[in-house]
């Protein structure tokens, strides 16, 4: 159910989304839904959390074993892309999230969500602040040019990394 919310929830929206549809394409009833979640913002809640549980697990995985900072913070990046390729729906579930953190139901639990990730990556990471700011800089720039289909407009920002001693 949670993959057909994240379907639904990616190409639709939060508002434009509807419980039937995300029903339909899981293969259930809409009142099983109902059952799981007391309403759609708990289910949005719900997918914003596994697709959020995807990130933090890759980028800590990415980083086990390494020994520097800048390797770690490198890992995660090299990580990051690929999977949002791999995963275009979670990738546009992210940025729905971001794009609905303006209503006041669900904002601060998708703020609160995003800022719980950057703890997690300037943690574990080691990296100073600066540097977790700017690799969720470029992850922002991986995140529009893939879903616009313009990857290679991410070259300067990886550039850019290299000559600032990051990658």
């Amino acid at each position: 159910m949670l993959e057909a919310a994240t379907h639904e929830f990616a190409h639709r929206g939060y508002h434009a989304a509807s419980t039937a549809a995300i029903a339909e394409r899981a293969g259930i009833s809409q009142p099983y839904i109902y059952a799981l979640f007391p309403n759609k913002k708990e289910l949005f809640l719900a997918a914003q959390a596994r697709m959020v549980g995807h990130l933090r697990s890759t980028f800590v995985n990415a980083a086990l074993g390494l020994e520097t900072p800048e390797e770690r913070l490198h890992a995660m990046g090299l990580a990051y892309r690929p999977l949002v390729e791999a995963n275009p729906d979670e990738l546009l579930l992210q940025m729905q999230g971001h794009a609905a953190a303006g209503d006041p139901e669900i904002g601060s639990e998708i703020a609160a969500s995003f800022s719980s990730l950057y703890d997690d990556v300037l943690r574990v990471s080691g990296a100073s602040a600066g540097d977790v700011s700017r690799f969720f800089a470029c992850g922002m720039l991986i995140n529009v040019t893939t879903a616009l289909g313009l990857p290679e407009l991410v070259a300067p920002a990886v550039e850019w990394e290299a000559a600032v001693g990051l990658s």
